[in-house]
């Protein structure tokens, strides 16, 4: 039986909608201004399997509820930008959606975590004209909204590549080695910030 019960199919079809949503607004952006919103979009509903690790390890029962209500990435969105400001202009963009309430917001940009990472996260609650797993109509769903730098994905995919896929014979100096190199992305984040922005005022 599937972790998301029948719920499955509007799972997908949120994505989608979400999906097709997001690539309007940066074409919207490109025709305004000339600027993207956004460089990449990614979107996934995680997999039965991966919900269902998640749930054992939360020690939930193996339940729609659980996967839908107690847990809420069963969808998620990574946005990736170009520069920093372009992820705080998509929030402000998804703050003036109507259907969309942001319900938790984790900024790893300001105050990054210990090991380096950075990245912004929200958990949205998405109405849809689609019942809930409480037998709501409208229905809510939620979604984790991941918005990065290409910087800062690139570091946060390569981190987990060399952590998570390898025995770490050093763990301790590879820790600082990376912690190194993500202030380094960070601070390379800064300057073509401040690079873009004297390029405007010149024009």
């Amino acid at each position: 039986m599937s972790i998301y019960g029948e719920y499955t199919p509007t799972l997908q079809k949120i994505l989608q909608e979400l999906m097709t949503r997001f690539e309007n607004l940066n074409k919207d952006q490109q025709l305004k201004t000339g600027d993207s919103l956004f460089e990449h979009l990614n979107g996934r509903v995680k997999t039965e399997k991966s919900m269902t690790e998640k749930c054992l390890r939360k020690k939930l029962p193996l339940t729609p509820y659980s996967a839908l209500r107690e847990n809420r990435d069963s969808i998620g969105l990574r946005i990736i930008c170009n520069f920093i400001d372009d992820i705080y202009l998509c929030i402000q963009k998804i703050n003036e959606m109507s259907d969309i309430k942001i319900v938790k917001k984790k900024d790893y940009i300001t105050n990054a975590k210990t090991n380096g990472y950075r990245s912004y996260h929200l958990i949205v609650d998405i109405t849809v004209p689609d019942v809930d797993i409480d037998g709501n109509v409208p229905g809510h769903y939620y979604v984790e909204i991941q918005l990065r730098t290409i910087a800062m994905d690139t570091w946060a995919s390569l981190e987990h590549e060399m952590k998570y896929k390898h025995e770490v014979k050093n763990p301790e100096l590879v820790s600082r080695e990376l912690k190194r190199v993500a202030d380094e992305l960070a601070s390379c984040d800064v300057s073509m910030q401040t690079i873009r922005k004297m390029i405007k005022e010149d024009n």
